[in-house]
């Protein structure tokens, strides 16, 4: 939404693409203050993007790596979980929740289906287990 031209937004866009999937952030954020004054359609758009990079920089991963470590590379099922959990309940008969409540829905519903409310009411505590990862195939 903030470059001008069509090529130029994708000749960008490829570009920021790379870097990010490499998890070189502060390259692409050097990236998008590289475009230059004539690209720009829209700054605020820019800026925004741009800030974006910068506030979650330490949260945004090398994908490549996570692939070539087996691990999955998107969101898909948290954003399926958070559905489950949260978004269907939160969006019937027009409800408005504020984001501690809806964090404390949230919280609360998945200690439920995870079987682990008891736990929690009686020791404060939760059990985290973690998949094995994919054993990468050394090349031959």
């Amino acid at each position: 939404m903030a470059i001008l031209e069509k090529v130029v937004k994708n000749q960008i866009l490829t570009e920021l693409l790379a870097w990010l999937w490499r998890g070189l952030v502060e390259r692409a954020i050097k990236l998008l203050r590289e475009v230059s004054q004539e690209s720009i359609k829209n700054h605020k758009e820019l800026r925004n993007l741009t800030n974006y990079l910068e506030r979650n920089s330490g949260c945004i991963p090398c994908y490549a790596l996570r692939k070539k470590l087996g691990l999955r590379t998107s969101s898909s099922p948290e954003e399926y979980a958070n559905d489950l959990l949260v978004s269907h309940r939160q969006k019937q008969h027009g409800m408005r929740w504020s984001p501690d409540g809806s964090t404390s829905l949230a919280t609360l519903t998945a200690l439920c289906r995870n079987c682990e409310d008891h736990q929690w009411l009686l020791n404060q505590s939760i059990r985290f287990t973690f998949p094995e990862p994919k054993q990468v195939q050394p090349a031959a």
